[in-house]
């Protein structure tokens, strides 16, 4: 009977990760915690039928009322709007036998110029946790799971990653996991021309993905906003006390340092999730005994070793690093 279930868990882990591989717009589904399940769907606003879309926002909201019960948001996706909807990716944990939702992570991408090029930036967006389920080891899932997804999808490619934050916990998530990041307390951290035309571009035209008013100053010698909570997300400002930990006290020291909490500042932090980020991801935050963690560790050990170099030598209709899509191809 054991056997026949891991089988089965085994069986529905692979066809998981080959739906993510496969499909443009992802909508995928996975059994992550026991007793609960994660749906993570891309681009809702474009791919779903208005009452899944509605069903989807009132989820949220639900979540977001236990988080904030005296306030409400007012930016992003919880207006419930298409077109905001349409450059959001979704994941949302909930109860599998009564369908309760209890977290939800909103990532939003963003069309950003580096280089004279667009690229595209996934910000990583808002995550609410209702109180009373936390403690379940959810933030592998929030945090990582949904950007290695669209890593492994779109062939393994580094992708450019933003955060927005005062939240000591997620700036040394960020920090601890994704590569070239930029600010971080590390002592390697350093702002490269890249993070300053993004950052640049970020803040003169997304400042809405973040709920950032436009009368909030930025910093750009250190990528720190000034007075952010004046665009819709004012129900997120807290004071340094309230903020929650990281158990590192080198991250908690640098925002004390670095934000100014009365005013209510955030960091913008930039970076990029590449083979280097999977790794540490999946070494170091998802639970050991997590089934997914190994295949997808394996299957990217064995596309860097094995298959990776060839796919990128014979693509020759997207860039990676100083190779450039052949023009001559007609596409």
């Amino acid at each position: 009977m054991q056997v026949r279930s891991t089988a089965g868990r085994l069986r529905g882990y692979a066809a998981f990760w080959l739906k993510a591989l496969r499909q443009p717009t992802i909508d995928l589904t996975l059994r992550t915690h026991t007793g609960l399940i994660t749906r993570i769907v891309e681009a809702p606003g474009l791919s779903i039928s208005e009452a899944e879309l509605d069903e989807l926002v009132s989820q949220l909201r639900v979540v977001a009322a236990k988080t904030l019960p005296k306030e409400s948001l007012t930016y992003g996706i919880f207006s419930g709007e298409r077109e905001r909807l349409s450059r959001a990716i979704v994941t949302l944990i909930s109860e599998e036998a009564t369908g309760r939702p209890i977290a939800f992570n909103a990532l939003s991408v963003m069309k950003v110029e580096l280089d004279g090029e667009p690229v595209e930036v996934t910000h990583l967006g808002l995550v609410m946790v209702d109180p009373d389920e936390r403690g379940q080891g959810l933030p592998w899932v929030l945090y990582g799971l949904t950007a290695l997804v669209l890593f492994a999808r779109d062939g393994l490619r580094p992708k450019w990653i933003s955060n927005v934050t005062q939240v000591p916990s997620v700036v040394g998530m960020v920090s601890q996991t994704f590569s070239d990041v930029f600010p971080s307390p590390h002592p390697g951290s350093r702002q490269s021309f890249a993070h300053l035309q993004l950052a640049r571009g970020i803040m003169s035209r997304h400042r809405a993905v973040f709920g950032v008013g436009e009368e909030a100053g930025f910093d750009v010698a250190r990528f720190v906003i000034t007075n952010a909570y004046t665009g819709g997300s004012d129900a997120l400002k807290k004071t340094f006390e309230a903020a929650p930990k990281h158990r590192d006290e080198q991250y908690n020291a640098w925002c004390a340092r670095e934000l100014d909490y009365v005013r209510g500042d955030d960091v913008l932090q930039l970076g990029r999730i590449d083979l280097a980020g999977a790794r540490r991801y999946i070494q170091r935050d998802v639970p050991a005994g997590s089934l997914p963690a190994l295949l997808a560790a394996s299957a990217i050990l064995a596309l860097q070793r094995l298959i990776l170099p060839v796919v990128y030598w014979l693509d020759d209709t997207r860039p990676f690093g100083s190779l450039r899509p052949w023009r001559g191809n007609g596409r």
